[in-house]
């Protein structure tokens, strides 16, 4: 009897890994670092940081129509409080800082089989900022957007360190940025 009761547990053990691992293999599929240069542009030309960006999971479809949502009632206000509100998907950090929490992560596959991911975060006040009450404060959204094309060539990308989404006279989304945007190069990708 106490062999069929191995049997069983081993069964069930067996059962267990073939459906634990596959998923648990499928998540880390999932996850990835990305490493990338930032140059910036305009009044900030010739400054250049690294930037490592590490995915915990992506944003859910739920996630967009909170925000969507949270936007078409209350503008960037309600986007930043709707933002700080979700739980991290993953981290943006200059290299050798700690970086902060990043609450929307979405990767979209494109028609011409090219893919975009993009990172859409509350950004952290500073206390000088805070502090000060700068114009700087109304600009609380930073945005990433990283094309990854289907040929296998270089991956492109952009950093809006300070953003402030709007919608215009005509009703259409614009981003009103605080300073330049800066271009992502070097972009590395990792499982």
């Amino acid at each position: 009897m106490n062999t069929l009761k191995q049997q069983i547990t081993l069964v069930f053990a067996i059962v267990a890994f073939s459906v634990l691992v596959p998923a648990i293999c499928l998540a880390q599929q999932q996850i990835r670092t990305i490493n990338a240069t930032a140059m910036g542009t305009s009044t900030q030309l010739g400054k250049i940081v690294s930037i490592d960006l590490h995915i915990r999971e992506y944003s859910k479809p739920e996630d967009q129509k909170i925000l969507l949502q949270a936007f078409s009632e209350g503008g960037s206000d309600e986007l930043t409080n709707a933002l700080d509100k979700m739980s991290s998907k993953g981290r943006m950090a200059i290299t050798g800082t700690i970086g902060y929490d990043v609450h929307y992560i979405r990767i979209f596959h494109n028609s011409d089989g090219s893919k975009t991911i993009r990172f859409v975060t509350d950004r952290p006040i500073r206390f000088g900022e805070a502090w000060g009450d700068t114009r700087s404060r109304d600009y609380s959204v930073s945005i990433i957007e990283i094309k990854i094309p289907a040929s296998g060539k270089k991956a492109t990308g952009t950093l809006l360190p300070a953003a402030k989404p709007r919608v215009n006279k005509k009703g259409e989304l614009e981003i009103e940025l605080y300073q330049n945007a800066w271009n992502l190069t070097n972009i590395r990708l990792h499982s």
